[in-house]
């Protein structure tokens, strides 16, 4: 075939170009076959993946290195994968009975989309434990529940004029994949193949619907969960970048989930704005204090980090939840973690899929102990411990747990005056069995936990207080807003 021919050519100067690993180690033939094309074709993702550790060392190679700075889990890689660089086809040619979008490409039995099964292949432990991620279920956790599935048509639905109100016209899947869908994932489907110009002539290639998605919880073709290119982005997949805030700003931006601005104007996001050039963000083990001095998302909550001299503060995990025994993100409250990644399983004393009832109160049976918390509560402080002492962690802690209670009773209040709309007919909602997200009332409602409560929660997790917790959409303008609930309650009621 012309590009297996046209890789023979090349071949020479695909090597001389790879980057040095000791020697450059050898790439396959069928990855060569892919260089001859893609060079030309797209040479950004091929420069990227030069760049990577995967070209750059083998996972024979990769096997050697024990201990503590291990960077590869699986210890049963086919002889077949361990003696050359993991190139093209190393990822896009594994498990092809798998996927369903696997088709022939110049000989070869390719699919575009990589799942994080195919990473497994190196990558086992890290693997399973991004599984047990509520990240992993984002997907199914946001459309199998139907109270979210109810907030996300009030936001992304186009508004229309209706008899009472306007009504909102359910979004299309264009307007489903680049909103709420961009962060937790699309549903794959492969729809066959058709033909394509390219500058090498009309070529087959998969109609997949759902594509592009790089969400933490996408549905993919082999019946996966997840990419690990939303953290590890594709074709460089960097360690360093995983580190880096930038990388969780994605998703965790705000309003609703405002990590991202709140750590930049913390005293932590000061000292990495000030001084990250000069951190190591590719060393593993992670040494607090050596490789960086204040940590990052990655620090808290992922990366294995140990003091000088090799003592292990925290685990490497991809599971997240062995750091976090407080779920801040309220729904409508905040409330301990879930049991189960598959948080649309759970029912509270209503029977909606909600953590807590509509009076605060935890579903308990779905949320982890007391005993629980507590053990990750010590996981998460182990981090902080580095570098603070115990009376500023515990002082921190007890300033976190107190805005926790504050602001689950903020919530309570808004709860009790939407619940005297709905008794008194000025909304319908739950006791008319109709939407809790439709009209003015319940907007406001929304605003007080969606965005205020979380932004005064995520202020004093992740910054101690400040800004962002007072006038910044915080406790300002949280009490502005139940005010404004209690006198559209007061003046739509019935004079005494």
């Amino acid at each position: 075939m012309f590009c297996r021919l046209l890789s023979l050519l090349v071949a020479g100067a695909v090597l001389a170009a790879m980057p040095v690993w000791a020697e450059s180690p050898p790439l396959s033939e069928a990855t060569l076959s892919c260089l001859g094309c893609h060079e030309d074709l797209h040479p950004g993702m091929v420069e990227g993946w030069r760049a990577s550790r995967h070209a750059r060392i083998t996972p024979g190679q990769a096997m050697q290195t024990t201990g503590l700075a291990s960077k590869i889990s699986s210890t049963d890689i086919p002889s077949g994968l361990q003696d050359t660089s993991v190139g093209c086809a190393e990822c896009h040619t594994l498990r092809p009975d798998a996927h369903a979008d696997t088709f022939d490409h110049f000989g070869y039995q390719v699919h575009v989309v990589v799942s994080p099964e195919d990473c497994a292949t190196c990558h086992a432990t890290e693997r399973k434990q991004y599984g047990q991620n509520i990240m992993a279920h984002a997907y199914g956790n946001l459309v199998d529940n139907a109270v979210y599935a109810d907030l996300r048509t009030s936001i992304n639905g186009v508004l229309q004029p209706g008899e009472k109100q306007l009504s909102a016209k359910a979004p299309n899947n264009a307007t489903k994949a680049e909103s709420c869908l961009y962060c937790h994932g699309t549903k794959l489907r492969f729809d066959g193949l058709a033909s394509k110009d390219t500058a090498y002539g009309p070529v087959m290639l998969p109609e997949i619907a759902g594509w592009p998605n790089q969400g933490s919880g996408r549905i993919n073709l082999d019946g996966s969960k997840g990419s690990c290119a939303v953290c590890h982005t594709r074709h460089r997949f960097s360690m360093a970048e995983a580190r880096k805030p930038y990388t969780c700003k994605e998703c965790h931006v705000g309003p609703d989930v405002p990590a991202y601005k709140v750590y930049t104007a913390s005293k932590h996001g000061t000292i990495y704005s000030a001084e990250n050039n000069d951190w190591d963000f590719s060393a593993v083990p992670w040494e607090a204090g050596t490789d960086f001095r204040a940590p990052t998302c990655a620090a808290c909550h992922i990366s294995l980090v140990t003091k000088p001299g090799g003592t292990v503060v925290a685990e490497r995990t991809h599971a997240l939840s062995p750091r976090l025994p407080w779920r801040i993100f309220g729904l409508p409250y905040a409330h301990p973690q879930p049991k189960d990644p598959q948080t649309s399983k759970i029912k509270n004393a209503a029977g909606l899929p909600l953590p807590t009832n509509l009076d605060g109160s935890p579903a308990s049976d779905f949320l982890i102990s007391a005993e629980e918390q507590d053990k990750r509560k010590g996981n998460l402080q182990a981090v902080c411990l580095s570098c603070h002492t115990q009376s500023w962690v515990d002082g921190h802690w007890q300033r976190f747990e107190n805005t926790i209670e504050v602001t689950n009773e903020a919530t309570a209040t808004g709860t009790g005056l939407l619940a005297q709309a709905w008794e008194n007919d000025l909304a319908e909602g739950l006791p008319q069995n109709s939407s809790i997200f439709d009209e003015y009332i319940e907007n406001v409602w929304s605003d007080i936990w969606l965005i205020h409560c979380n932004h005064i929660r995520f202020a004093s997790a992740i910054g101690g207080g400040g800004d962002y917790g007072v006038f910044a959409d915080g406790r300002y303008v949280l009490n502005r807003r139940l005010r404004e609930m209690h006198d559209w309650v007061e003046s739509r009621l019935p004079q005494q």
